[in-house]
């Protein structure tokens, strides 16, 4: 701050003051010299995962992965049996297993793009649950792009689908494969680059602690990832601009690969798949399953690593009014979607809809209503129930009510006899898809995967996100000064100009 700046605050003139404890530190800083203070409370939180193994987590990554070998089992017995032993038959060719290859690719969403939209929009709340949120969204991509596989009847062929000789530029598959492996791409730098200054800091504790070959290994993965941060000025601008950058990026990305993914829906001839509204219907479900599924990780995180001081219940509730207005949102785009189908009367559309709303499909459709439309609303809506328990308990509610609505996607068009349709069809003359233990095993071990890899995760990389926590601490305490700084002045307004010169200067 110059002399000319003190001056015109003496004479009245409004001047930006906040932050400058972190200004003053990065002024006198040298390249080279982090400007930013330690916070030891933060740092020591957020290594817990990476220092402490208690025995509940080995409980959880060994229950986890009983279920995921279990998974892996159940798929080794299809690639015996075929797909018929699956429920799959002439009459139901899409079932399970494509719902959850949407439902899983959905819920990335919510943590890479929620994330991005919260630092771009310098939202200070965020930083507690921003690499909880991106390393969701960076483990679940994969495994919903794994259920490509078990959907195939060849499954050993799957090659084919990367090998440019077999490529059919005419199938939207391809094309959301190749959307599907950019946005796979901007996760893993998403998550990256806000790991950077914190690679640093897990380097330092573990030198600190016993010397044995995960230390080792560790180091040495530290160093080259971590790609020799000291904190300097011009590495935290260079840092800064390149998250924003990939923020800005990955949000039409999130956007086309759902967008692609319902073309393998709308693009077909089929009545109930033949919907202009699918891109925005997927778009939206998928942030909404995708904030519902940030919830229940951050819940489970907070109190498994005793987080409750960063990640607090007003995080929750902020999180729990963006489900409101996805919520509201999706609901308004079902009711339009089925809506203009019922109206226009064409035999095909009026015969889907009428089966899925009062006919065979009515149990899961109206659970999905209830579970993701009106129950979320009235526990979100009321203060008793607004709370941490109430929030995830809806989230979980919102998970598994969004996955039946998947299948209520896929499967009524599927099985739709294309010969003879009337609206009163006779409910024999439908298809009919009989859930057996193998797809029902392997969706679970898909969804066991999800904590399962994140609890690796989190053991080697810091669960918060220090660097990003330090400096909104650091902004904090400086306009926390900055404020206590005006209050003085003001109390002594009536004082000499050189005593106000000496409180202006004192806090430079």
């Amino acid at each position: 701050m110059t002399r000319k700046q003190v001056d015109t605050m003496e004479t009245g003139t409004s001047t930006t003051m906040t932050s400058r404890t972190l200004e003053k530190s990065i002024k006198s800083a040298y390249d080279g010299v982090d400007p930013v203070p330690p916070r030891e409370d933060i740092r020591e939180a957020a290594m817990r995962p990476v220092l402490e193994t208690g025995k509940w987590w080995w409980t959880a990554v060994i229950t986890l992965g009983v279920v995921v070998i279990a998974g892996i089992v159940a798929w080794v017995m299809q690639l015996r049996d075929g797909l018929g032993s699956a429920g799959y038959n002439n009459q139901a060719f899409w079932a399970i297993y494509e719902a959850d290859l949407v439902a899983f690719i959905g819920v990335t969403y919510g943590g890479a793009v929620v994330s991005a939209v919260l630092r771009l929009t310098k939202a200070r709340w965020r930083a507690p649950l921003t690499r909880i949120a991106e390393a969701t969204a960076l483990v679940t991509l994969p495994i919903g792009m794994m259920f490509i596989i078990p959907h195939l009847g060849e499954s050993p062929r799957i090659w084919e689908l990367v090998w440019p000789p077999y490529w059919n530029l005419s199938s939207p598959i391809l094309w959301d494969f190749f959307a599907v492996s950019t946005y796979l791409l901007a996760t893993v730098v998403f998550f990256y680059l806000p790991l950077i200054p914190d690679l640093k800091i897990t380097l330092e504790r573990l030198s600190a602690g016993p010397d044995n070959l995960k230390t080792r290994i560790c180091k040495k993965l530290y160093a080259i990832v971590g790609n020799n941060w000291i904190g300097s000025i011009p590495q935290r601008r260079v840092l800064h601009g390149a998250l924003g950058l990939i923020s800005i990026m990955i949000i039409p990305m999130a956007v086309s690969v759902h967008s692609v993914l319902s073309f393998a829906f709308s693009s077909s001839s089929r009545a109930g798949y033949l919907e202009t509204i699918f891109p925005v219907l997927f778009v939206v479900g998928a942030l909404y399953s995708g904030v519902a599924l940030v919830i229940v990780m951050a819940a489970a995180f907070r109190r498994g690593y005793r987080l409750e001081r960063y990640i607090t219940e007003k995080h929750f509730v902020r999180l729990g009014f963006i489900l409101i207005a996805l919520g509201a949102t999706y609901l308004y785009l079902t009711f339009t979607e089925y809506l203009v189908d019922g109206y226009s009367g064409t035999i095909g559309n009026a015969a889907w809809v009428r089966q899925t709303i009062m006919g065979r499909y009515w149990i899961p459709f109206w659970f999905f209503v209830v579970g993701a439309g009106l129950l979320p609303l009235v526990i979100l809506a009321f203060r008793r129930t607004r709370n941490v328990k109430g929030i995830a308990t809806a989230s979980v509610i919102i998970l598994l009510a969004m996955w039946v609505k998947r299948l209520v996607i896929v499967i009524p068009p599927a099985t739709e006899p294309l010969v003879k349709s009337p609206l009163n069809v006779a409910s024999a003359n439908w298809g009919t898809f009989h859930f057996t233990w193998i797809p029902i095993t392997i969706t679970l071990a898909a969804t066991a995967a999800i904590p399962l890899l994140l609890l690796v995760v989190f053991k080697f990389f810091p669960i918060l996100p220090v660097a990003d926590m330090e400096e909104m601490a650091a902004e904090t305490e400086g306009l926390e000064e900055d404020l206590s700084t005006l209050s003085v002045m003001a109390s002594t307004g009536n004082g000499s100009s050189g005593n106000r010169k000496e409180i202006i200067h004192a806090n430079i």
